[in-house]
């Protein structure tokens, strides 16, 4: 398995740990951004740590049916892993701010699903993909993501999640940032709210 060194290397070389102040997805602001897009833009890199954290979920899950992952940042790092794991891998869409399955994408009842993201921070698209996975009458069994930046031990799904990479940085609330964060211009990189 690659170390968090080398995956950190990956990260830095391929320009997906970003500094600044950012709105997350999630509204909150911090001074970081993970454009995991950047990193699985080269395939080449990205390719050892998809390999490493197959090997965690093989290692930690016995039994997955299948692999589903919200759009946008979720398809292609669940491409990657359904690929590695030889499992189906389907991803859900938002429609009026909700996620739904389509393209003839189904959930079979009972299944044991696997969620796989980019980057685990506030937990809220992971847990509208376990609303739509119970909605369905399967079982979900956990998370996978190649960055877990979810530092709020009031996180619900902490114990669920498998990650390649655990980074501890920090966020803030708009009416509670540090003085250097508002000096800095805002960017918004996220695709939540994208029209």
């Amino acid at each position: 398995m690659l170390s968090l060194k080398n995956s950190l290397a990956v990260l830095k070389r391929t320009n997906a740990l970003l500094e600044g102040h950012f709105i997350l997805s999630s509204g909150l602001h911090s001074p970081n951004y993970v454009q995991c897009a950047k990193l699985l833009s080269k395939p080449h890199l990205s390719s050892k740590i998809c390999q490493s954290l197959s090997k965690k979920i093989k290692k930690k899950f016995k039994k997955i049916d299948l692999i589903l992952s919200p759009a946008m940042g979720g398809i292609i790092i669940g491409y990657e892993i359904g690929k590695l794991l030889k499992k189906e891998t389907i991803f859900c869409e938002r429609v009026s701010g909700k996620f739904l399955l389509r393209r003839g994408f189904n959930i079979k009842k009972n299944s044991k699903v696997l969620i796989v993201e980019d980057v685990i921070t506030t937990g809220k698209s992971s847990l509208e993909c376990v609303k739509l996975i119970k909605k369905h009458k399967a079982k979900f069994i956990g998370f996978a993501c190649i960055i877990d930046r979810s530092n709020n031990k009031s996180l619900k799904i902490k114990k669920k999640i498998i990650s390649q990479i655990k980074l501890n940085i920090p966020t803030y609330k708009k009416n509670n940032l540090p003085k250097n964060l508002k000096k800095i211009p805002i960017t918004k990189p996220g695709s939540r709210h994208l029209k």
